[in-house]
């Protein structure tokens, strides 16, 4: 498992996450502007989140999830240490020390050997 250093604060939305199961039937928007690999994905239920598109099937309106993905964002401060669990379109899956996990983007760390 790799470790990284916060290097900038990084905040979680204000919006609850969403967790997509394979063959999830979605309807995916618009492509983030910041982060263009990123397409907001909208479940059934109404409730949407950001989620790499190379996840669907398709590139925009009604998609499947090919894998599963949650879009859980890890709250974390600059000088932290990380453990990293996996790299998706630049945003790495983290454990802080209190055990809390979610996605911070690679720009907030420094990777550690």
């Amino acid at each position: 498992m790799r470790s990284a250093r916060v290097i900038a604060d990084h905040r979680a939305p204000d919006r609850p996450a969403i967790r997509i199961a394979r063959g999830d039937a979605l309807t995916l928007g618009e492509r983030d502007v910041d982060w263009p690999q990123f397409v907001w994905a909208v479940q059934t239920d109404g409730l949407g989140g950001w989620a790499p598109a190379s996840l669907f099937d398709a590139q925009r309106g009604p998609a499947t999830a090919l894998a599963d993905y949650d879009t859980l964002e890890l709250d974390a401060d600059a000088g932290q240490l990380l453990h990293l669990r996996e790299e998706r379109s630049q945003w790495w899956w983290a454990r802080d020390a209190r055990g809390r996990e979610g996605w911070i983007p690679a720009r907030a760390l420094e990777l550690l050997d």
